[in-house]
């Protein structure tokens, strides 16, 4: 999609956009020591977190984790067992929700099926009691801003589901609030209009310079839109960072296995030499070296070794001579995806599966891999990551 001249200008402010770095910068959004109780179960669990003004930040995590009931709290439909939650330096306790400046859309969209596409636009309006040519004119300016002028006399049935998206988008930010919540927006959509609509939401949140706080439980969708995502488990904050730390530095085991796909051995640290770190694999009883963190580990210790798919190297020939971190092993399964095919390799001598990813860069192989062929799979010293939480 091609940007507008403003969202052009914006791009490079979108990508060195970390206000989280500046040590001086106020957050809009902060929820300090927040806990949510329903009776004995703990939804949200003692949790502290800042968002910034102009921010795209995801919550993300498995159904029932609290992220949904943390946004909640935010828009003021649950209120905190515990703790406190900010906006723009102003306590939110006791406040309505239509009193917070913030504004929802959710899911199911909650069109007005008996309403057109501009009555639905300019309903908020019409409540906050503005001015006919004020509604008018800020109605016709939402409408262009999602593409929709010519359905503006349209009823929802009449619209597809992006369509019907984009009209309950343009709804929310109509009435220009401080924040935008979404809530699994584009769960209803199909797999490449969520794509499309996922780069929609990004420059219509640069275009408008808001803050939006997105809950969801799809890890490319968070990927894709967030300046920074907050991995929940259980109520609780495991991780929070931008997607590429998220997914290339994970702080935890269930960071690494939740986000995307990885290859997880455990092992024990064997000792140090020049190449980096020496581990014993449990699975395949194998050593291999990986480069040591800045906190090393002590010699003996249990550890996990992480490693992304598409970092490994799969041959059925032998690898170079300076090749480490090499295993043997046959294929067992082949995934073709277009662009990317992914082997599964069971290791020699072990149980253990490895996923190993490899780009189709061209259209045909001299000597494809099948079924129950021999292979080697090797891997750079610092292709993976060492986790010890």
């Amino acid at each position: 999609m091609a940007l507008k001249p403003a969202q052009k200008a914006l791009g490079p402010i979108r990508r060195s956009f970390a206000p989280w770095l500046d040590p001086s910068a106020v957050p809009l959004i902060r929820f300090e020591n927040v806990t949510k109780r329903f009776g004995d179960f703990v939804a949200v669990d003692d949790i502290s977190l800042d968002i910034h003004q102009r921010e795209f930040f995801a919550l993300l995590g498995p159904s029932g984790c609290g992220k949904t009931t943390l946004m909640r709290m935010l828009a003021g439909f649950e209120e905190p067992t515990s703790g406190r939650v900010t906006l723009g330096g102003k306590d939110l306790a006791g406040m309505p929700p239509y009193r917070r400046p913030v504004n929802m859309m959710f899911q199911s969209y909650a069109l007005f099926p008996h309403m057109s596409v501009e009555q639905n636009v300019a309903f908020g309006l019409k409540q906050d009691g503005l001015p006919k040519t004020e509604i008018a004119e800020r109605v016709t300016e939402m409408l262009k801003l999602v593409k929709l002028e010519s359905f503006a006399s349209r009823k929802p049935h009449q619209l597809s589901g992006g369509q019907r998206q984009r009209v309950a988008l343009a709804r929310a930010v109509a009435k220009r609030p401080k924040v935008l919540l979404l809530d699994e927006p584009l769960g209803a959509l199909d797999k490449k209009l969520r794509e499309e609509t996922q780069f929609e939401l990004m420059d219509l949140q640069m275009e408008l310079g808001l803050t939006f706080l997105i809950v969801t439980h799809d890890q490319e969708e968070a990927m894709t839109v967030a300046d920074r995502i907050a991995v929940m488990n259980h109520g609780k904050l495991v991780q929070v960072a931008t997607p590429g730390d998220i997914y290339e530095q994970p702080n935890s085991r269930y960071v690494a296995d939740f986000i995307g796909d990885i290859n997880i051995l455990e092992a024990k640290v064997a000792g140090a030499g020049p190449a980096g770190l020496s581990l014993a694999v449990k699975d395949p009883a194998a050593p291999i070296t990986v480069a040591a963190p800045e906190a090393r580990p002590a010699d003996g210790a249990e550890v996990a070794f992480a490693i992304r798919p598409e970092k490994m190297r799969i041959a059925i020939e032998p690898p170079p001579a300076d090749a480490v971190n090499v295993l043997k092993g046959e294929v067992w399964d082949i995934a073709y995806f277009g662009d990317w095919t992914k082997f599964l390799v069971k290791l020699e001598g072990s149980d253990t599966i490895m996923r190993v990813s490899r780009a189709n860069a061209t259209r045909t192989e001299s000597a494809p891999i099948a079924w129950d062929d021999k292979v080697h799979v090797w891997f750079a010293p610092d292709a993976g990551v060492l986790l010890t939480a």
